[in-house]
């Protein structure tokens, strides 16, 4: 399938599920780099091993510790983009991966990156608001990531999120990103996501460490 083939597919799933047109193209051709080879995992995007090296970025979480994605290799990561103040689809992203992680064999269960899109909103006292109340927060890693805006915007930017201000909200891209130790992208998901093909997803990054 040709890229102008794939970028034609990736708006018409834009325009059904209603997500951000530009988000699923940089999805879809993202996936087309270097070919196009049958996928072994269940996003919308999938990579090869060692295909798509993440974008890296280095930012203080909630509790201001620097937390950067190369220091993170000792497993996969879950790369997602939340407003904590969000009263839309936030909390049900929240609440899905909440839900996801609980039911994971800690063993499996993958450090969780949160990258702020509301850079004047997520505070630390909204942050834990917001993660309790979506049972984010839990006995797994995880960090809510702040930082400036000219900051985070070159993370959105790099992992093609896009916000727009809404009233008393501000509506955003909502991607969720699979990591593996060695840095590089492996699936890209479009909320809402399902629970148990990102679980797939992760026990075969297990079996390749293996």
């Amino acid at each position: 399938m040709s890229r102008t083939r794939l970028a034609g597919v990736a708006i018409a799933l834009a325009a059904l599920g209603g997500v951000g047109v530009a988000l699923v193209a940089y999805l879809a051709l993202g996936s087309a780099e270097g070919g196009l080879a049958l996928p072994r995992m269940h996003g919308q995007a999938t990579w090869l091993p060692g295909e798509k090296r993440a974008p890296p970025f280095e930012l203080r979480d909630q509790n201001g510790r620097v937390v950067s994605l190369s220091g993170l290799r000792d497993g996969p990561v879950l790369l997602t983009f939340l407003d904590s103040r969000c009263v839309m689809q936030c909390p049900i992203a929240g609440r899905q991966l909440g839900m996801m992680l609980r039911f994971m064999a800690p063993a499996d269960r993958p450090t969780l990156l949160i990258v702020s899109v509301d850079p004047a909103g997520d505070t630390p006292a909204s942050i834990r608001h917001a993660t309790a109340s979506w049972q984010l927060s839990g006995p797994w890693r995880w960090h809510w990531l702040r930082g400036a805006k000219r900051e985070l915007a070159t993370v959105w930017r790099d992992y093609g999120i896009t916000g727009r201000p809404a009233a008393n909200d501000m509506t955003h891209d909502l991607a969720l990103y699979l990591i593996d130790r060695r840095g590089f992208e492996r699936a890209g998901y479009l909320f809402p996501f399902l629970p148990n093909f990102v679980a797939l997803d992760l026990q075969a990054l297990a079996r390749e460490r293996a």
